[in-house]
């Protein structure tokens, strides 16, 4: 490899990285004194290089902050290259080898950030095909970025050739049943690797092993894979059984979007402890961008004028707090399902209105919607200060609880014990409390005894062993 390319990119002295369909170099771009990464890719044919014009020219369009920019792309003798964004951070393989298992909190925040980055391009008909560890990077700021999308380039159509010239299409250990199979690929081919990753990121075992390739591709057509809970007991029920969907050998069984992926992980994206000199604890320009967006609304059209200027429907804030009135004399004649309509149509005309949403999450769980309750405290939690977000999120956990989902309020309690500053707050010890109780009532008998016993010493040196907040945690434990 020469030492510049292009009269203006001075290529490091060793590459990055290898694959089947090309080399990456890191370089510096003397012109405009930045780090680039150049990937020059061989491609067997004429017809494939226009194909992969094309591709590129998609893929350029994908401007998502979790994949690396894309600054240009052409021939150069005979070869295709791309000048793409340099990003400095750790593979997630890397990140697996000396971490994992990762907290519940990681596995959910890498999941949920390379299911929005896998929308992105699927909104666009382009498909990764080969997601792996590898092909992901962690960096300081805990933001993951999306890598390689060499085999979105390549449809279907052009698989038989590429096979023919002995190129590797995907990684053995994330490569889902139909892909083996030579078939078709779909969105839910990625779901299936994203799924593969994440189960290696929360047991620290990639789905399938075996002394070859062969083998292993062998076993995600015909092999049940192991749940992850029998790796790892302390997994959430809801969070082994979303693995477990991602990897099911027939696509229709999975979830039908990675849209749904991430749904299913926003309960779990708490408990992102630092993952030694990995991760950086201070907030990146892009992280407070991020935290700032998430907590922006856009609505639609104002309700008060159509397009052609006629005026309609004035709901005022007025109306609102009215709607808020009529709704509490509805929940307290238990008419909970009118009363819910009424917040909802009221909040959908004056999303900003105080209080509403509010009294929405809460009239959602009087009425035993608990599933839509829990996303109501979570949403206000996303966007409300420390202080009252804790309330928020306590609700929203004793929501999972009611439903049933032991173990994913456990860990939402958890994690806001662990955001309490100190442990003698009584927030916290309060709310140690009803975990000790929530895991007695689940039969979790050695986890309550561990937790009740820990907070009985705390109780006894804080406020005496006479004091009736010590006395009712001494029955507890008496009773497991």
């Amino acid at each position: 490899m020469v030492s510049h390319f292009l009269g203006r990119y001075r290529l490091d002295q060793y590459r990055l990285g290898r694959g089947g369909m090309g080399e990456v170099w890191g370089a510096d771009d003397i012109v405009l004194a930045r780090r680039v990464a150049i990937k020059f890719v061989l491609l067997p044919d004429a017809e494939l290089h226009q194909r992969f014009a094309r591709e590129a020219k998609a893929l350029s369009s994908l401007a998502h902050p979790g994949v690396p920019a894309l600054y240009d792309f052409g021939t150069d003798n005979g070869s295709h290259y791309m000048i793409m964004q340099f990003i400095e951070g750790n593979g997630l393989h890397d990140v697996i080898a000396e971490h994992a298992p990762l907290s519940i909190g990681w596995v959910a925040s890498i999941g949920a950030q390379i299911a929005t980055v896998l929308e992105a391009a699927h909104e666009q008909d382009i498909l990764h095909r080969d997601l792996k560890p590898s092909n992901l990077m962690l960096c300081r700021d805990g933001s993951i970025r999306v890598l390689d999308f060499g085999l979105a380039f390549m449809h279907d159509a052009d698989m038989t050739t590429l096979t023919q010239t002995g190129q590797q299409l995907g990684t053995a250990a994330y490569m889902s049943p139909e892909q083996v199979e030579g078939k078709r690929g779909t969105v839910h081919a990625d779901i299936y690797a994203l799924g593969c990753v994440l189960y290696e990121a929360a047991t620290g075992h990639p789905l399938f092993t075996g002394p070859n390739d062969h083998s292993v591709k062998t076993q995600h057509i015909t092999t049940s894979p192991m749940p992850a809970g029998r790796h790892r007991p302390d997994i959430p029920r809801g969070l082994d059984e979303l693995l477990m969907a991602m990897v099911e050998k027939d696509p229709a069984d999975r979830p039908a979007s990675v849209r749904e992926v991430y749904e299913r992980l926003t309960p779990y994206l708490s408990g992102t402890e630092p993952l030694g000199d990995m991760t950086d604890h201070l907030a990146s320009p892009l992280l407070l961008y991020a935290r700032a967006l998430s907590r922006t609304t856009i609505t639609g059209p104002s309700m008060s004028a159509t397009k052609s200027g006629e005026v309609r429907d004035d709901f005022s804030q007025g109306g609102a707090r009215r709607a808020r009135r009529e709704a509490q004399t509805l929940i307290r004649e238990s008419r909970y399902s009118e009363a819910t309509s009424m917040l909802e149509d009221a909040l959908a005309r004056t999303p900003d209105a105080p209080g509403l949403r509010e009294q929405l999450a809460e009239a959602y769980m009087a009425a035993g919607d608990y599933y839509r309750a829990a996303q109501g405290y979570r949403e206000l939690a996303a966007s409300s200060e420390p202080g009252q977000a804790f309330h928020y999120r306590l609700q929203e956990a004793t929501c999972h609880a009611h439903l049933g989902d032991t173990d994913l309020a456990l860990h939402l309690m958890t994690a806001l014990v662990a955001d309490v500053p100190a442990e003698d707050d009584p927030q916290a010890l309060e709310l140690r409390r009803q975990i000790g109780e929530l895991e007695l009532s689940a039969r979790f008998l050695d986890r309550a005894r561990r937790t009740l016993a820990a907070l009985l010493s705390d109780l006894e040196r804080i406020y005496g062993a006479d004091h009736a907040a010590t006395e009712r945690v001494r029955e507890l434990l008496t009773s497991t």
